[in-house]
C-alpha cells in the first residue's frame, strides 16, 4: 500500500497493521504535507507501543545480590589488587635504598608515587567494573562494563612492564604463585566467604579531628582473610613474573566471560526477533 493511502485510511479507533507501507516505520516522508507527517508520526508511535517488550536476560537475575563473587575473573583481579597494594606498602616503607637508581633521588620517588596512584587506580577499576557490570539490567550493559575492566587490565600490564624496565620490580625467572603456595581455587573460596560473612576490618583508629584525619592516624592492623599464603605473604617475594602470571590468568577468564555473554546476547536477540515475527503473524 502506498504511504499516502495508508495514512488516509488508517483508523486510530480500530488500528490495523496489515499491508504496512514499504520500509515502515522508516518510510521516506518526502512529498507529504505537514498534516500527513503529523498523522504518520502518531501512527508510528502507536505501532511502537504495540510492539512486544524485549525479553530480559534471565541470567541477570541472581538469588544473591553479590553474584559476581562466583566469577573467577573477579577473584583473580581482587588478588592482583591486594598483592600490588602489599608490594607498594613494603617498597615505600621498608625499602629506602633508592640511591641504587641512577639519576635524581627525588625524581625516582616522585615517579614511584605516580606509578602507585595509577596502577592501584587501574586495578580498582578492573574489580569495580566487574561488580557494577554484574548489577546492570541487560547483557549488553554488562558487556560494556567488562570492556572497561579489560581496558584497565591492559593498563595494569603496561605499568607492571614499565616498573620492571625502570628497575623498581625485580625479575626472577621461574617464580610463580605456586612458589608462594597461593592456590587460586582456594583463594577464591576464601574470598567468597569473606564477602558472604560480611567480615569487618577492626582497626584501632583515632577519632576524627574535625573533618581531617592525619595519615599516620589511620594505620591499623591489615585485613586478614584467614588464608596464610596471602595474609602472611612477604611482599619482597613478589616478582615481575608473578604479577604477569596473575594478569594473564585474569585476562583469560575475562575473555571467557565476555565470549559466553556475547553468545547469550545473540540468543536474546534471536529470541526477540522470533517473538516479533509471531506477533506479526497473529496480526496478519
Amino acid at each position: 500500500m502506498r504511504l499516502k493511502e495508508f495514512i488516509k485510511k488508517f483508523s486510530f479507533i480500530n488500528p490495523s497493521w496489515k499491508n504496512l507501507p514499504k520500509d515502515f516505520p522508516e518510510c521516506d516522508l518526502a512529498g507529504l504535507s505537514s498534516a500527513e507527517v503529523g498523522k504518520f508520526m502518531a501512527i508510528k508511535n502507536l505501532w511502537e507501543l504495540n510492539q512486544p517488550e524485549k525479553p530480559k536476560s534471565r541470567s541477570r537475575v541472581w538469588e544473591s545480590t553479590n553474584g559476581y563473587i562466583y566469577l573467577v575473573a573477579w577473584s583473580n583481579a581482587s588478588l592482583l589488587r591486594i598483592l600490588a597494594t602489599k608490594w607498594f606498602r613494603w617498597f615505600k616503607e621498608d625499602y629506602r635504598n633508592l640511591e641504587d637508581f641512577k639519576g635524581d633521588y627525588r625524581v625516582g620517588w616522585k615517579f614511584l608515587d605516580r606509578l602507585e596512584a595509577q596502577l592501584l587506580d587501574s586495578l580498582r577499576s578492573v574489580v569495580a567494573n566487574i561488580e557494577e557490570g554484574f548489577a546492570r539490567a541487560t547483557t549488553s550493559e554488562y558487556l560494556n562494563f567488562l570492556g572497561y575492566s579489560q581496558g584497565s587490565l591492559k593498563e595494569v600490564k603496561g605499568d607492571i612492564q614499565r616498573a620492571r624496565q625502570d628497575g623498581f620490580l625485580k625479575s626472577i625467572p621461574g617464580s610463580s604463585l605456586a612458589g608462594l603456595e597461593v592456590d587460586l581455587r582456594e583463594w577464591h573460596e576464601v574470598l567468597k566467604r569473606s564477602v558472604i560473612s560480611h567480615k569487618v576490618l577492626q582497626s584501632p583508629l583515632k577519632p576524627l579531628r574535625g573533618t581531617y584525619r592525619k595519615l599516620e592516624e589511620v594505620k591499623g592492623e591489615p585485613f586478614r582473610f584467614d588464608y596464610p599464603p596471602v595474609d602472611d605473604l612477604k611482599a619482597y617475594d613478589l616478582t615481575y613474573e608473578i604479577f604477569i602470571e596473575l594478569v594473564n590468568k585474569t585476562d583469560w577468564h575475562l575473555r571467557r566471560l565476555v565470549q559466553s555473554l556475547e553468545k547469550k546476547l545473540q540468543q536474546e536477540q534471536k529470541s526477540y526477533q522470533i517473538e516479533q515475527a509471531r506477533i506479526k503473524d497473529k496480526l496478519l
